[in-house]
């Protein structure tokens, strides 16, 4: 369940910033995506925050259930911090650029989370 609430959470802010790159795309495609039918992106923004926050909540909570240690808890707070800031640079400022960060942050988020319980596990059986 854990691992279900971090992606359901990190997907959000990822599809989010696809979907602000290609906005004009999905438009002319007719696909209704908010950044397409939203253009100020007032609510893309809103949701990636949103989001972004949630993530930064439930990747907390192996770490809270006894399931990871103090390495993955540390790490993910780094790396949901990251994110945050991310998606704080894209509500500034909606550009492509901000958007692409904002995806490649997401895209970053998922290995260094992986990573973090691996090292996590590997420090717990050394010690």
């Amino acid at each position: 369940m854990a691992l279900f609430a971090i992606l359901f959470a990190w997907q959000h802010p990822h599809f989010f910033a696809i979907a602000w790159i290609y906005r004009d795309d999905y438009r002319a495609a007719g696909f209704k995506m908010l950044p397409s039918i939203e253009p100020s992106g007032t609510r893309t923004v809103w949701l990636t925050i949103a989001f972004s926050l949630i993530l930064l909540g439930v990747s907390l909570v192996p770490k809270l259930i006894g399931m990871a240690g103090w390495t993955y808890f540390f790490g993910t707070i780094l790396i949901g911090l990251l994110m945050l800031a991310a998606a704080l640079a894209f509500s500034r400022n909606r550009s492509v650029g901000n958007a692409r960060r904002l995806l490649k942050a997401s895209i970053l988020y998922l290995p260094l989370l992986l990573g973090f319980i691996l090292l996590d596990a590997c420090f717990n059986w050394f010690s």
